[in-house]
């Protein structure tokens, strides 16, 4: 590329979401999910009054979106916990291999918060901690070398032969000696120490396979230990993170177990439903208990709305019901029960039912909703996310617009890359929906384009914007970096004018339109179809694979990969 360097300026970005399933509910219901899009693996603690959200980010940077809510069902973001380079670097990490499955904890004894996670790619399990997450003020890692796997969380008892304050990790690793069978897994516990932030002593499995060996059961993950009315709880995910996607729980007098499953298992699963189901919703599991003040307690879960058989685009995303209890247990939902699109909200104070602390802007909607950003904040907003650690010299900066420099990598480039490309991406949340910007932009050369990018990953993607072919600026729709769908002239008495970019998506159809110049009267744009009803389960999990929901935003890099 030219020496000096090219620039798109992006006046603002809207998106807007018009489900059918969120079309109505009463004053006293929210919706589910709670956190529509890519916001998986939910974890949740309380401290007094307030509740806080952790979720998955893979390679996305920041890391670790965490949100704060008064009621768990009005969530306000915080930004996100690994939010500096030196907490998470993502160099050569593949999209699905950065961050998994964080799970955040309060200990009243050290009124500290930890978060414990996962750098799959990276330097594996590890914590981070802070006496207030409303600062933004993580530590850097604190790396656990002797836990191995994944998921790990951490339990803070009450009394117990540890004594109060005894602190403990569980985890997903492989079981003692060779496994038996292709998933076949186990769930360990790790004593720890809140002094050194350390492990000690001997780790013990205390669930090997899953509630019931003899079925070989699978990917035994996502342990949380509770205490309930003096008995231990170990909830876990058993099945795999599709379709047959389960939680379990078992009980034990001691910590260490041993554990007696529930004769009712699994306690939350949708497995067993009818394929043709309305507001269907699939594999359902990662659970996380949560008590509220007044002694009521729910399940936060993750799961996923297709719009069309296993095709869902808008990855996994969080869900919230109330549990009941059996025999001493939890249930999260009956065998043979859907997940509601709308349930009674908690029974809360009118305190907790008021505004969260941090901004109304941060408000995270759930439903249909309409967002705009134009970029009139000195700071990126919370919604915005970049394909893994930027590192050098930044390319965007914020003007009252949005300013993003033409660099060598693109959105194509695995997770190999030498820097991080100029695409900023915000989360695909609906199956309905519009995502719209408007960029001033004069491309230099053939090789590089600017415009907007719906994302799955590096080789499942749309590229929809201005670049040069054959000596002429033109707008152009590229799909996976190998098909070109469509290629339309730039009007040439309009060529120094803004271009308008929108992209609409109706389940697995996509459509894209441009508008050129100045706005027609009343604001109103004249919207050029460039292609329509275009074939987008190229960006579902399904075809894709991965553990990644789309992102939308801008871009401007090279048009192809290397």
């Amino acid at each position: 590329m030219d020496q000096q360097r090219n620039a798109a300026v992006f006046s603002y970005f809207e998106y807007a979401g018009n489900d059918s399933r969120f079309s109505q509910k009463a004053d006293d219901e929210y919706f589910n999910p709670i956190l529509p899009g890519f916001y998986p693996d939910p974890s949740v603690c309380r401290k007094g009054d307030d509740f806080f959200l952790a979720l998955s980010s893979f390679s996305y940077y920041p890391g670790v979106p965490i949100f704060h809510s008064k009621n768990l069902t009005r969530w306000e973001s915080l930004g996100h916990v690994l939010n500096r380079p030196s907490q998470l670097n993502l160099d050569g990490i593949r999209l699905n291999g950065g961050i998994y499955a964080p799970s955040i904890a309060y200990n009243k004894y050290n009124d500290t918060f930890y978060l414990i996670t996962t750098c799959v790619d990276g330097i594996g399990n590890f914590i981070v901690k802070t006496k207030d997450p409303f600062e933004q003020n993580w530590s850097d890692p604190i790396p656990l070398p002797h836990v191995g796997g994944i998921d790990p969380s951490l339990f803070f008892d009450d009394d117990g032969s540890g004594g109060a304050g005894a602190a403990y990790i569980a985890h997903n690793d492989e079981p003692e000696g060779t496994p038996e069978w292709a998933g076949h897994r186990a769930i360990w516990i790790h004593n720890f120490d809140v002094k050194t932030d350390a492990t000690f002593g001997e780790k013990k499995v205390i669930l090997d396979a899953g509630v019931d060996r003899s079925k070989k059961p699978i990917w035994i993950e996502g342990p949380h230990l509770y205490k309930i009315n003096g008995t231990y709880v170990l909830m876990a995910a058993e099945g795999g993170t599709s379709a047959n996607h389960s939680e379990v729980v078992l009980r034990a007098d001691d910590v260490k177990g041993p554990y007696t499953p529930f004769s009712g298992n699994p306690i939350l699963t949708q497995r067993d439903l009818p394929e043709l189901r309305p507001d269907k919703v699939t594999s359902v599991g990662h659970a996380n208990l949560i008590e509220t003040p007044k002694g009521e307690w729910y399940a936060v879960f993750l799961g996923c709305r297709p719009y069309e058989g296993p095709f869902y685009n808008t990855g996994r995303e969080t869900f919230l019901l109330p549990v009941t209890w059996k025999d001493g247990f939890p249930v999260i939902l009956e065998k043979g029960k859907r997940v509601p699109v709308v349930a009674k909200k908690p029974a809360v104070s009118p305190d907790a039912a008021a505004p969260c602390s941090v901004s109304a802007a941060r408000s995270m909607s759930a439903g249909n909703f309409r967002w705009r950003d134009d970029f009139s904040s000195k700071k990126l907003g919370f919604e915005w996310a970049m394909l893994r650690t930027p590192r050098g010299e930044p390319w965007f900066r914020l003007d009252n617009k949005l300013i993003l420099t033409v660099t060598d990598e693109s959105v194509y480039d695995g997770g190999n890359a030498a820097g991080t490309p100029a695409f900023l991406g915000r989360r695909q949340q609906h199956a309905c929906f519009e995502a719209e910007t408007e960029m001033f932009y004069t491309p230099k050369n053939q090789d590089e384009i600017a415009g907007v990018v719906c994302f799955q990953n590096e080789s499942h993607n749309f590229a929809f914007g201005m670049t040069i072919h054959d000596g002429k600026r033109v707008i152009t729709l590229t799909r996976d970096a190998r098909t070109r769908i469509a290629c339309a002239p730039v009007p040439q008495t309009l060529e120094n004018g803004p271009v308008r970019f929108k992209v609409k998506g109706d389940g697995a159809l996509y459509s894209f339109y441009a508008s050129f110049g100045a706005r027609e009267a009343g604001g109103v744009c004249r919207w050029l179809p460039i292609a329509e009803n275009v074939d987008g389960s190229n960006l579902s999990t399904e075809t894709a694979g991965g553990f990644v929901g789309v992102m939308i935003g801008p871009y401007a890099g090279r048009k192809n990969a290397r």
